[in-house]
């Protein structure tokens, strides 16, 4: 996905996943004459030609997000970075870092092991001279799903007329944080990005969904359980709307809420036009249920693949896995394409492209 956001204009050479599933998701929508199945750990540099301009790692989130059991970096599975970094350090010994490199991950990164994990990024790109920055930037800016996402951007360029002296109106309070917790030792290398405002956005869930006679649709008495689950507030929110005959598509997770002596399960509803961040079915409460109430009717069924990989700004073309839960695995592990768009056009190709001619030609 992020291939895809960075868009035709970027040419991949190297592309590595250890999950077969996304391997042969990636394959089968972009060919495979450059891609390596398998354990960063496992990838030697001299499979690496060349010196590129920009290396992208979205290194696996569950150890880092605030969902998870936040072990931080060291943990088995985000440990990954540190296979990503062995590679650039190999490289950078051979004279062929890349120029740029961004890292991907959940914006409970920011916060992970009380900011030391962060802080280690920080120095792992000092050290081999990158200075840095990071942006939390929302898919729901560009898309109908709060998917929010840190974006760390480390460079050897000279970014001058896209960085600012100090935060702007869009630097997030985890990064003011993140960036005020550094060491001193490496706040000089640190980058405020600039962004320009995002325009509003102009489209709700109801937009992406698919026609109601294209979808299985579950049973009333499944529903009526459904809506049981609710608290008495959003059930009285489904109940005026479909008095007033309104279209309402709002997204439902069932979660397990309250103390541990008196657990109950629980039907949380959105009614904001936004979807919940999209999961894979490896994380609890995966799946979103839908709730449609229409002429009075209230109707519910499972959100499907199609539709998450709209939220993600994927095309109608992009071929998804069979089944239901190899699409969402593929899906929610996944960065929002025009999220990484954004970047593209206002940071990674003007810095790549000469940051000093594109702020005097502005």
């Amino acid at each position: 996905m992020a291939r895809l956001g960075l868009g035709a204009g970027w040419h991949c050479l190297f592309a590595n996943d250890f999950d077969g599933l996304k391997t042969a998701t990636y394959r089968d929508n972009f060919g495979d004459g450059h891609l390596r199945q398998g354990d960063v750990w496992a990838i030697d540099p001299r499979d690496l030609a060349g010196q590129v301009d920009l290396a992208w790692a979205s290194s696996p989130c569950q150890d880092v997000s605030l969902a998870g059991a936040r072990a931080g970096l060291g943990g088995a599975r985000s440990s990954a970075f540190w296979g990503f970094w062995r590679l650039i350090e190999a490289l950078d010994n051979q004279d062929r870092a890349p120029r740029t490199i961004v890292l991907e991950n959940v914006a409970g990164l920011f916060s992970s092991a009380g900011g030391a994990d962060f802080a280690a990024i920080g120095q792992a790109f000092a050290s081999r001279g990158y200075n840095f920055g990071a942006l939390e930037l929302n898919a729901s800016d560009f898309l109908p799903q709060s998917r929010a996402r840190a974006f760390v951007i480390a460079t050897r360029e000279a970014p001058s007329g896209l960085v600012s002296s100090m935060p702007g109106a869009l630097a997030s309070a985890a990064v003011r944080r993140a960036a005020d917790q550094l060491p001193d030792a490496l706040k000089s290398h640190w980058l405020w990005w600039r962004l320009d405002a995002q325009r509003p956005r102009n489209t709700v869930l109801a937009d992406l969904l698919e026609p109601d006679d294209a979808v299985a649709w579950r049973s009333d008495a499944q529903t009526a359980v459904l809506l049981a689950q609710m608290s008495p507030l959003h059930r009285e929110r489904l109940r005026v709307a479909a008095a007033r005959g309104e279209r309402v598509a709002a997204p439902v997770y069932r979660r397990v809420r309250g103390a541990a002596s008196d657990k109950v399960q629980r039907a949380e509803l959105r009614l904001d036009g936004l979807a919940g961040c999209l999961r894979t079915p490896g994380g609890g409460s995966s799946r979103q249920l839908l709730v449609i109430v229409d002429r009075g009717r209230t109707r519910s069924r499972w959100l499907s693949p199609r539709e998450g990989a709209r939220l993600m700004g994927l095309p109608e073309d992009y071929r998804l896995p069979a089944g239901a839960t190899a699409a969402w695995q593929v899906i929610g592990d996944g960065v929002a394409v025009p999220v990484v768009r954004r970047l593209a056009d206002q940071i990674l190709e003007p810095l790549l492209a000469g940051a000093s001619a594109i702020a005097a030609a502005g």
